[in-house]
């Protein structure tokens, strides 16, 4: 049916199936995000100047849904102390954190059951989760109408404001709160002030990366990506959203250490870090680190950010945030959620793609360099999107390896969730804790869902299998507003590791790695560059 019969106007036929968002005014969206195909109407009334804005979403048609067996929810907590604790042992060392879920799916017979999740006491006094391992039932936790996100966004516990300025930063928000929008407005401020420089200074950053390596192998035979990657990334984050080059300030070379110090005390609780088993399981799972021993690090970087965030503070006062406040935030935003995701994502995409062999690495190539004009070719949005495969090459990494792979929301009111082949109840209050590999991984979504297919997501069915990819706490087909908590910068994480892949290629045929297990991502070692020969 024409919309135009819903609003006795002229308009546009849109065939079903179709989903409509009607908005009043603007809405805010991610500046990176694509548009949706837009309708305008005139107000049938006169009490706002504003039009009505019809937003239409073709979609694909509803799944026909079998009534599926409503089961009570499996598992059990143990008794206090000694369930979490004894959970916590197989989460990290008797089993693992693959086996562990692995384990219970097979004893449960279910995708959806009950356990603890790490750490437990003394840190976290309420780990009893739900878990969701499953596609079907995993984007539940997206869901702002069901779910609340307040203090969650570590999981179980939430560390210390002492270590982020005495805020509650955005990421631990829920989009029910007064801060939340103003925040999320003033980051998606950030991702379009300066939007002309990230592809130039990407360039810039990177390509002292690769120079480095170059050095790097020819004097030692091989060279270690991560160190090289924490560097480049953190420049190119401070050149080119805050026009700052760290290495001429009195941060110099630091900041990555820094970050990853900081970063440390945040998340200990939930890390193996090699370390004797009575020091890094009785001490560092069973008490917080203590944030006066950062303080004088975080200092250093909060100084740097204040010092050189002028307008985007300009901005943050005009939204109703004290400079102060919005300060601790860009740090958080910049060094937590782009910085650390550069630091596991990046490793992890050259480890799939470098395992992907001479031949995906031809056809990269070959499709980056006739897109630019060869090697030496002008980069642009518009040429990225006539690469297909490097595209795809992209949402095959964050489906198969997320950067954050745990998604935590505590229930607002009684529902129902179904897996692939229950129902089950939550009830108001529980928490509920997805993996999310297993469920970007689930094998009645995905053909090949253990595999790295490099062109998976090329074509229309690859295209509508990016709802699946929710590394954002999010849709990849959908965006981020003050609504919900999606990931602010999901459309920047998705250039940034694009113009990775473009950088690589335009500059090399092929390469040759090395991995090892690292406790964020992967430590990956770079035996051989080949140097572009077309």
């Amino acid at each position: 049916m024409p919309l135009s019969h819903l609003f006795n106007t002229p308009g546009p036929s849109i065939p079903p199936p179709f989903c409509i968002i009607i908005v009043k005014g603007q809405q805010e969206l991610s500046p990176m995000a694509s548009s949706l195909p837009t309708l305008f109407f005139p107000q049938t009334t006169s009490s706002s100047s504003s039009p009505t804005i019809i937003r239409a979403i073709i979609s694909e048609p509803p799944h026909v849904t079998r009534n599926l067996p409503t089961r009570k929810i499996p598992g059990d907590y143990g008794l206090p102390f000694i369930g979490p604790w004894k959970d916590r042992q197989d989460y990290f060392y008797n089993q693992g954190r693959d086996e562990f879920f692995k384990s219970r799916i097979q004893k449960y017979q279910s995708t959806v059951f009950r356990t603890n999740m790490p750490p437990g006491p003394f840190i976290s006094f309420n780990p009893n989760v739900v878990v969701l391992l499953d596609g079907k039932s995993f984007p539940n936790l997206f869901d702002t109408d069901k779910v609340e996100k307040k203090d969650l966004f570590t999981g179980t516990y939430m560390p210390s404001v002492d270590l982020t300025g005495g805020y509650r930063t955005l990421s631990f928000l829920d989009p029910s709160e007064p801060n939340h929008a103003k925040l999320k407005k003033l980051m998606f401020f950030l991702l379009s002030y300066r939007r002309d420089r990230v592809i130039p200074e990407f360039h810039n950053s990177y390509s002292e990366l690769f120079d480095g390596l170059e050095k790097e192998l020819a004097t030692k035979g091989k060279a270690a990506f991560g160190p090289a990657n924490d560097q480049a990334a953190f420049n190119f984050l401070a050149r080119s959203f805050y026009g700052a080059d760290p290495i001429g300030s009195k941060l110099g070379s630091d900041g990555p250490d820094l970050i990853t110090k900081w970063v440390l005390f945040q998340l200990h609780p939930l890390l193996v870090l090699g370390l004797p088993r009575p020091i890094e399981d009785g001490i560092l799972h069973n008490f917080s680190l203590p944030p006066f021993l950062i303080k004088k690090d975080y200092q250093r970087l909060y100084d740097f950010f204040y010092q050189n965030s002028g307008p985007v503070l300009d901005q943050a006062e005009s939204l109703g945030i004290s400079r102060d406040e919005a300060c601790h935030n860009l740090l958080y935003t910049t060094c937590f959620n782009s910085f650390g995701g550069m630091k596991i994502l990046f490793p992890n995409m050259i480890k799939w793609v470098g395992r992907g062999g001479a031949k995906l690495h031809a056809e990269l190539a070959r499709e980056i360099r006739s897109a630019i004009g060869g090697g030496d070719g002008v980069v642009t949005m518009a040429a990225m999107e006539k690469m297909p495969l490097m595209k795809s090459v992209v949402y095959e990494a964050l489906r198969i390896e997320p950067p954050v792979p745990s998604q935590y929301a505590r229930a607002k009111r009684s529902f129902q969730i179904e897996s692939h082949d229950a129902a089950f109840q939550i009830k108001e209050g529980e928490m509920m804790y997805g993996f999310q590999p297993f469920a970007t991984k689930d094998p009645k979504i995905f053909d090949r869902a253990e595999e790295f297919v490099p062109d998976r997501f090329v074509g229309e069915e690859g295209e509508r299998l990016l709802k699946h990819v929710v590394w954002s706490n999010g849709p990849e087909n959908g965006g981020p507003t003050v609504n919900n908590k999606q990931c602010a910068g999901k459309d920047f994480v998705v250039l940034a590791s694009r113009l990775l892949l473009v950088e690589l290629f335009r500059r090399y045929d092929s390469f040759d790695i090395e991995v090892a297990a690292s406790p964020l991502g992967s430590a990956v070692t770079v035996t051989s560059l080949k140097r572009a020969t077309s």
